[in-house]
């Protein structure tokens, strides 16, 4: 799970962070999705280190032991990734997200300018309210009542996800696949199982380990005002997308790819969310390096 540092946020909060690989190696911020921690993914971590990255990631509010943010924006991540390099010392980055972990990686190609190096998402959401875009077609069921729930109010959100979060506390690697339900299209059920089923088991039991909290504030925020517009973003940033994805559907990516001004666009028939994530993170790697160099 690489090493857990814990660090001291700009409001006096605390964050779960882990970081690994290289240490004067440039960090490459892994945004994972929702819900989530900061646990890092072993291959993952090969993989960077052995293209002169460092691994790094973080809890992000509400999650794990990481101190409660109410009412957070996805823009108001940007306050904590600051404090995290800076108690690295590390002064550039690159920043990747994968689902709901995309928004984030945007928030810093639109907002941290200075300090990134290039950024990428990986079937990442579109902001909620996007003109032209049907935000839930072809979402699974869980998403959609997810959603649901989180425009419905802070109650109905909360009642949900307290009655589906319980299923993740004492998740195994073999519910995994079950569990996410009519998430999981065909192609990503190959990617749930070994040493992946046991690390997505391992974040989804830290990411309720203190409560609903970091899920709750996640939902709300994607369907509310993002704090930034992706129009002014002027880094480098890949958009990676499958059509089979039942998690972020296909046209999330297609709509992102193009609004993003200069974005690199890799729209891939083949692919679902987990097979995606999983199984192409080298070459996502590669291509981040190639349109984003150090």
């Amino acid at each position: 799970m690489g090493l857990r540092l814990n660090t001291v946020a700009v409001d006096g909060r605390t964050l779960d962070v882990y970081v690994d690989g290289p240490e004067d190696a440039v960090p490459l911020l892994f945004h994972n999705g929702t819900p989530s921690s900061g646990q890092l993914y072993a291959p993952f971590v090969e993989a960077a280190s052995q293209r002169g990255l460092r691994m790094l990631s973080f809890s992000r509010a509400g999650y794990g032991s990481s101190t409660r943010n109410p009412g957070r924006s996805v823009a108001d991540v940007i306050p904590d990734v600051t404090a995290v390099l800076d108690q690295l010392g590390a002064t550039r980055l690159y920043s990747l997200g994968w689902s709901g972990g995309g928004p984030y990686a945007l928030a810093c190609a639109a907002q941290l300018s200075a300090r990134l190096i290039g950024a990428a998402t990986v079937g990442g959401l579109a902001p909620y309210n996007a003109e032209g875009l049907d935000w839930t077609a072809d979402m699974g069921q869980e998403n959609i009542a997810a959603f649901g729930a989180a425009l419905a109010g802070g109650g109905a959100l909360r009642a949900f996800l307290e009655a589906v979060g319980s299923s993740f506390v004492t998740i195994t690697p073999d519910e995994v696949a079950t569990r996410l339900g009519d998430l999981v299209s065909d192609v990503d059920r190959s990617a749930i199982s070994g040493e992946a089923a046991a690390w997505m088991a391992s974040v989804f039991q830290e990411s309720v380990r203190n409560g609903i909290w970091g899920w709750y504030d996640d939902e709300l925020a994607f369907v509310r005002p993002w704090g930034f517009d992706i129009a002014d973003i002027n880094a480098p940033v890949a958009i990676w997308q499958g059509s089979q994805d039942r998690m972020t559907p296909f046209a999330h990516g297609a709509w992102l790819a193009s609004h993003i001004p200069g974005v690199h666009a890799h729209l891939l028939a083949e692919h679902g969310h987990l097979s995606l994530g999983v199984d192409s993170f080298g070459l996502i790697l590669d291509d981040l390096l190639t349109i984003a160099p150090a």
